[in-house]
């Protein structure tokens, strides 16, 4: 039961924190927004940590994989999603990171050197040729078929480091570390390379006061990343990677019913299959390992 309950709590949260990232597009460049929410988000585990007597002392070796962490799950992949929030709607990001189930087992096999299931090979095919047939009528429709593409690659970018985040972090769940402080730490290192990239793209550090922007930015600092994080990897101590993975299964289902109201989603014969066979996909290798 407590599985179902960080599952529901993760799947509620991310599903919606998609159409939050597109009031995060504007005069602030994508690495000062993510470093914002990361760094306030970081704050806020810091202080619960000490409220709750939480140790916040770690290894060398846990530090080092605490900044891999920070990169590839609270900097890098946030980083590409935004991006691709500049090109495409929100939710159709979503569809793809749904594919992050299929692509952390196809990794973690790559990593033990064995072949991967017939069943998780069929199911990540389906997941791709989903998405595949969702973007090739996004391309045919819109004026700008670059940007689309462009959006498409970002977006396939940060799924990828969010799969990388995800093996690595697992491999700390044995460790007996405390999730809140060794969140916040990554989220720490996370938001210093954001900093760094943000000076190295030669970009300020200034603020969208607006209301929009504002509130989209507390949501997804308290919501979406210290609530949905901790369950996140809450999920990661009980369960494998890949069965964590399995929650962006159903993230396009919130997202694209969102983006339907507040994106304006025009949905066509193509991008409903297309949604049909990703979800598919999905459920299969979730099916196989359940």
């Amino acid at each position: 039961m407590i599985s179902v309950f960080l599952y529901t709590i993760v799947v509620l949260i991310w599903g919606s924190t998609w159409l939050a990232v597109k009031y995060q597009i504007g005069p602030v460049s994508p690495e000062v927004s993510v470093a914002y929410r990361m760094g306030s988000a970081a704050l806020l585990l810091f202080l619960l940590g000490l409220i709750k007597g939480l140790p916040f002392k770690f290894a060398l070796r846990d530090h080092v994989l605490m900044m891999i962490q920070g990169a590839l799950l609270f900097s890098l992949n946030f980083f590409f999603f935004y991006l691709a929030a500049e090109s495409i709607i929100t939710g159709l990001i979503a569809v793809i990171c749904s594919t992050a189930s299929a692509m952390t087992t196809l990794l973690n096999s790559l990593f033990s050197r064995r072949l991967p299931p017939i069943q998780i090979v069929f199911g990540a095919l389906l997941g791709i040729l989903g998405v595949c047939l969702i973007f090739s009528g996004e391309v045919f429709e819109s004026q700008s078929q670059r940007t689309v593409v462009s959006g498409f690659l970002f977006a396939v970018c940060g799924t990828f480091c969010f799969s990388m985040g995800t093996i690595v972090s697992s491999r700390n769940r044995g460790s007996g570390q405390s999730t809140l402080t060794s969140i916040a730490w990554a989220m720490t290192y996370g938001t210093g390379l954001l900093c760094v990239l943000s000076l190295v793209r030669g970009n300020v550090f200034n603020f969208d006061p607006s209301p929009s922007y504002t509130l989209s930015l507390v949501y997804l600092s308290v919501f979406g990343s210290v609530i949905a994080f901790t369950a996140y990897f809450a999920l990661l101590k009980r369960i494998r990677p890949e069965q964590a993975a399995y929650a962006t299964v159903l993230f396009p289902v919130v997202a694209l019913t969102l983006s339907t109201f507040f994106e304006s989603y025009q949905w066509s014969a193509v991008s409903v299959f297309g949604v049909v066979i990703t979800l598919l996909g999905n459920l299969l290798i979730t099916w196989r390992a359940a």
